[in-house]
């Protein structure tokens, strides 16, 4: 029987859900929503509302995350990256195996978007190298990072969800390697499906319009002849400027030269501010023309380094770089001068260059009013020059994925210390010395400690999108299960299809994860069925085990549908696919996984 409880429940969740497919809201504010109207209504105490935001569920991930941004942060990625680019080759076939398998593993440990994200442009480089049409790779390298968070505890959230379902009930959680058994099958299937069927599905289809390859760094130091441009000026050791400040030299003011760094002691300080002082041998790399240079260094007793040639890897390392920065049309530095903006430190970025497309003739940076489609050239870091991207009314920031290949952001002395810490942990976990929550935050607190990863980089590398969106929903599971909705739900469920057996209703959780999965994030979906499993297998007073892993696993099967997973949407534009190709190719191997799955998991787990 209905009661008022139960409606009202229905409706908060079925609004969510309409709002999760359309998208008119982002998904984390739905999260909120849900916790407002379930505090509103007083189906939850705040309490119970608010729990979600301590769950060890919730933490965990968290903590992840933090790992996953050191493991990209220190190069480790990148190095995995170029070691299976290395043994793909150019074949076709090869690169199916290769790739899928690499790819796979990778997403066992790291979260399959920054994989995928952070082997498109390599394998995008691959395939126009081998001549194969980037559909034939890219649909392969999603749908193998998907199968690959089948593989461990930690490859994906649903993983997480159930475990924690699990001991909430008073079960034993799932271990790390748990779900690899099942994970590692359809693993083998999903690469035999490619190799055999798959590979004919995939469209044969080329980008009707080449997408236009940015410059590297290196290529811009060159185009830029920033050779011509740089000098090195040492203070001398009798010199009245020691213990002055950069603000005093006037460089860029009084003779338009920029400081782009200072050596002192076998180290470099980047973008040194106008307070930085002065001190005995520093020499200061600064860019401007060759009579500016020389006026300056005149006025100011400077030595001029000449026998010391510029390289380019005086101003582009794997920490610092140069990029080029086109200005929006409703940008806020329109009709002001560089110095009117306060560009360098307002940005922590010096301005190299003043580019407009429609004038041949060189711009006066110091002078020359900013327009719409003007091109900067920025030196700086490179957290500073691609934190530009979050400006997107003022700025776009050109050439991402080129400065990746070179090691932008990453700090490469350190990936050896990242992968001792990620195998700790994933030792720990493995072996129960410790709980997933504990393991994971004490890694993540390591590899702030040691360098690995800046604390505010670690903040910034937590997705926290989904958090909001994990802890926001599940009161929604608590509700359900509160006013007697999941009862209703399994029972329902228990009723169609008990009669056929438990296989059956096992099938049939997946097949209803699945669904969801196509419409809904792998997140929400775990943690709007999950608790239905867990009843079920009460009400047939079975181990519940197998039902969750089942729930878990089928929702990271989104194979059928662009919009199903984030990997899916990153590739779709790379690759040219159309809506259709994802059916075409992901409906039969969702169909493999189903059979699998609900073929396995009854041995591993028995009722």
């Amino acid at each position: 029987m209905m009661t008022p409880e139960m409606g009202l429940a229905l409706a908060i969740l079925g609004i969510a859900a309409f709002l999760f497919v359309t998208e008119w809201l982002r998904v984390d504010v739905v999260a909120l929503c849900v916790v407002i109207a379930l505090m509103a209504s007083g189906l939850l105490t705040t309490e119970e509302a608010l729990a979600g935001f301590s769950s060890t569920a919730v933490l965990s991930i968290a903590a992840l995350f933090v790992v996953g941004g050191a493991v990209f942060q220190t190069g480790l990625a990148a190095i995995l990256g170029d070691w299976i680019l290395k043994l793909a080759g150019t074949s076709e076939t090869r690169l199916l195996l290769v790739l899928m398998t690499a790819i796979a593993l990778m997403s066992a440990f790291i979260s399959s978007t920054g994989v995928v994200a952070l082997m498109l442009p390599a394998v995008m480089s691959i395939s126009n190298r081998a001549n194969l049409p980037a559909s034939r790779l890219l649909m392969p390298l999603a749908f193998s990072s998907l199968i690959g968070g089948a593989l461990t505890l930690i490859g994906t959230p649903p993983n997480i969800i159930v475990s924690d379902v699990l001991v909430n009930a008073g079960y034993a959680p799932f271990q790390f390697f748990s779900f690899t058994p099942v994970g590692g099958l359809l693993l083998v299937a999903g690469v035999a499906f490619m190799y055999l069927l798959g590979r004919r599905l995939l469209p044969d289809r080329r980008p009707k319009h080449t997408v236009q390859q940015m410059e590297t760094p290196a290529e811009l130091f060159e185009l830029y002849r920033l050779p011509d441009d740089l000098f090195r000026l040492r203070v001398h050791r009798e010199s009245n400027l020691i213990g002055t400040t950069i603000e005093t030299l006037r460089l860029r003011e009084d003779f338009n030269v920029n400081i782009i760094n200072i050596s002192r002691n076998g180290r470099a300080i980047h973008h040194p501010t106008s307070s930085t002082a002065l001190e005995d041998n520093d020499v200061i790399l600064v860019q401007g023309k060759g009579n500016a240079v020389g006026k300056a260094a005149a006025y100011w007793n400077l030595g001029i380094l000449a026998n010391q040639p510029i390289q380019e890897g005086d101003i582009i390392t794997n920490e610092v770089g140069i990029a080029e920065v086109l200005l929006r049309p409703r940008s806020n530095l329109i009709d002001k001068t560089i110095a009117e903006c306060r560009f360098g430190s307002t940005y922590d970025l010096t301005v190299l260059n003043l580019h407009r497309p429609s004038v041949s003739e060189p711009l006066d940076i110091k002078t020359t009013p900013l327009k719409f489609g003007d091109v900067l050239l920025v030196q700086g870091e490179w957290k500073n020059i691609f934190a530009l991207k979050r400006l997107r009314h003022d700025f776009i920031v050109m050439g991402e994925p080129e400065a990746a290949q070179i090691g932008a952001f990453s700090r490469r002395s350190h990936a050896r210390t990242a992968m001792v810490i990620l195998a700790l942990m994933v030792l720990a976990i493995m072996f129960n010395l410790a709980s997933l929550t504990l393991a994971s935050m004490t890694a993540a607190v390591a590899l702030v400690l040691t360098g690995c990863l800046k604390i505010n980089e670690a903040y910034e590398s937590i997705d926290w999108k989904s958090l909001v969106l994990i802890a926001g929903l599940l009161p929604m599971s608590t509700v359900l299960v509160k006013v007697g909705l999941v009862e209703v739900f399994s029972t329902g469920l228990i009723q169609m299809l008990g009669q056929m057996g438990t296989p059956v209703i096992l099938a049939g959780l997946f097949l209803l994860t699945g669904l969801f999965t196509q419409l809904l994030s792998n997140t929400v979906t775990a943690l709007l069925v999950a608790p239905i499993a867990l009843s079920a297998a009460q009400s047939l007073n079975v181990d519940p085990h197998a039902f969750l892993m089942a729930v878990a696993i089928a929702a990271s099967m989104a194979f059928m549908s662009p919009v199903a997973s984030p990997v899916n949407t990153l590739v779709m534009t790379s690759g040219n696919y159309r809506f259709s190709d994802y059916a075409r190719v992901g409906a039969p191997l969702f169909v493999i996984t189903f059979i699998i799955t609900i073929l396995v998991l009854p041995l591993l787990f028995p009722f």
